[in-house]
């Protein structure tokens, strides 16, 4: 019977209450020490108690609708009757204004109610069977001395789960809400509650201690009210450094001749010069001594930058090895080294005409970094002079280039930057007599050129050096 009134008292007294702070032990409440861990635990949440005390006592009844689950010390009483005599009569007069509480009204309104004889019984009762409620778990221990066989924690169970720590004074039964111990885990408006059963059922034939169940309950505070009785906040936690500095992110933009970004889906012509702008997302706040760089680009007709065909136009780390095709591919100068615009003449692919097509939709992928104001080898912008047949980097220091007349050597780190698409566009095929003018192709003899003419002696040029081009 004295353990059955233990357990009326548990289920009354011992519905704790969970504070939000760090949980302290590993995830395996199992210790070497059962009694160090109890101890450490009481430690913890005793001091976070006496941080912040429990909201007043209206808000924090028990499934019974007792108030006794709140601490005694804690409790205020709903009213003190005082006596008071004529001399306090001014205290209590009402006028106008305002003025310091007297230290008589404090006295008053801020006595505490004394724990009665009883209330310290159960309190000492309560030692039979004690429970600690933690954030994540929870502990209950019962003294071996209430037991009359050695072997009695073979049947004391905590739902489903059996004994798993034990002193010479105490049985333990320390585990994680997590477990599957038969928690039953309850929502209410203004507390969330798990419960539990504490059972002894012994299985010998014959019994030197009765069975009992009892009933344990945990609850925990969904919200504090500021303006709660006794409730005082306080900052926990430790320093935590987060970078101001914005990850990199990209984007790749088609643009009009004018440098206005295009929206929806535009329609080129077959040669016409298309034009794209790669920045990095707010990158007026970059730093000065950084550049954005374009390692790689190249075109698809499916969004997948991983499909096929693929069409590379720039290459090797910054190399615009599509203006080795057309003067229409380059990169473009900028006022702003955080952005990167460049140019490619429209294409299409020719596995891809079909006779039902009227054009085809595609894709540029690209991949971007960002780096330091000099360019390197592996982060560069390098155009193809037609003229003299060389690379130059946009912005100076060409020697830099002179990987981009073979592949860079695998020695190089390749670039890190991540692959950013564009929207897609459609390049109109000449069969659907769309384009604004159809040259004219003439055939020439090498020898019957007029070198006079400064657009057949281009001509001339190339006839004669094309094979050092490639």
């Amino acid at each position: 019977m004295e353990v059955l009134h233990a357990g009326l008292v548990l289920l009354l007294f011992c519905s704790a209450y969970s504070y939000q702070f760090r949980s302290s032990a590993g995830d395996d409440p199992s210790v070497q020490d059962p009694e160090l861990e109890w101890e450490r635990m009481e430690t913890v949440i005793g001091e976070e108690m006496m941080q912040t005390p429990p909201r007043e006592t209206k808000f924090l009844k028990s499934a019974s609708g007792s108030d006794s689950s709140t601490p005694e010390a804690m409790n205020v009483p709903q009213y003190v009757t005082v006596s008071a005599s004529e001399d306090h009569e001014e205290v209590f007069k009402p006028e106008k204004g305002a003025r310091p509480l007297p230290d008589l009204i404090k006295e008053i309104s801020l006595v505490t109610a004394t724990p009665t004889l009883e209330s310290e019984k159960r309190i000492a009762r309560m030692a039979l069977v004690e429970i600690l409620c933690h954030v994540d778990r929870i502990y209950v221990r019962i003294r071996r001395e209430i037991f009359k066989t050695m072997d009695a924690y073979k049947y004391l169970t905590l739902g489903t789960c059996p004994v798993n720590q034990g002193t010479n004074a105490h049985y333990y039964l320390l585990y994680l809400l997590k477990t599957n111990c038969g928690f039953k885990k309850e929502s209410h408006a203004d507390y969330w509650s798990v419960r539990n059963v504490l059972h002894y059922k012994p299985t010998s034939p014959v019994l030197r201690d009765m069975p009992f169940d009892i009933p344990l309950q945990c609850k925990f505070p969904r919200f504090f009210n500021s303006y709660a009785v006794g409730f005082y906040p306080v900052l926990q936690g430790g320093i935590i450094f987060k970078a101001l500095k914005q990850k990199n992110c990209f984007t790749l933009a088609t643009q009009d001749a004018s440098g206005k970004e295009i929206t929806g889906t535009k329609t080129y012509t077959l040669g016409q010069p298309m034009y794209f702008e790669a920045k990095r997302c707010g990158h007026l706040s970059g730093s000065g001594d950084q550049r954005l760089y374009i390692h790689k680009c190249f075109m698809t007709a499916s969004k997948n930058p991983n499909s096929y065909p693929k069409y590379t136009v720039i290459d090797n780390h910054g190399c615009m090895i599509d203006g080795k095709v057309t003067k229409q591919s380059k990169f473009l100068t900028c006022a702003s080294k955080m952005v990167q615009k460049f140019s490619v003449g429209a294409l299409i692919f020719k596995g891809h005409v079909s006779t039902h097509a009227s054009s085809q939709q595609l894709y540029m992928h690209c991949e971007i970094s960002m780096g330091k104001l000099t360019p390197t080898q592996n982060s560069k912008a390098c155009n193809y002079d037609q003229a003299t047949k060389k690379w130059q980097e946009l912005y100076g220091y060409h020697s830099v280039c002179h990987h981009c007349a073979s592949t860079c050597s695998s020695a190089h780190p390749k670039a890190t930057g991540k692959i950013i698409s564009s929207h897609p566009w459609k390049v109109l095929s000449s069969k659907d007599g769309d384009a604004e003018a159809d040259p004219q192709m003439k055939s020439f003899d090498v020898d019957s050129l007029n070198l006079e003419d400064p657009d057949m002696a281009e001509h001339k040029d190339f006839l004669d050096h094309w094979e050092h081009d490639y």
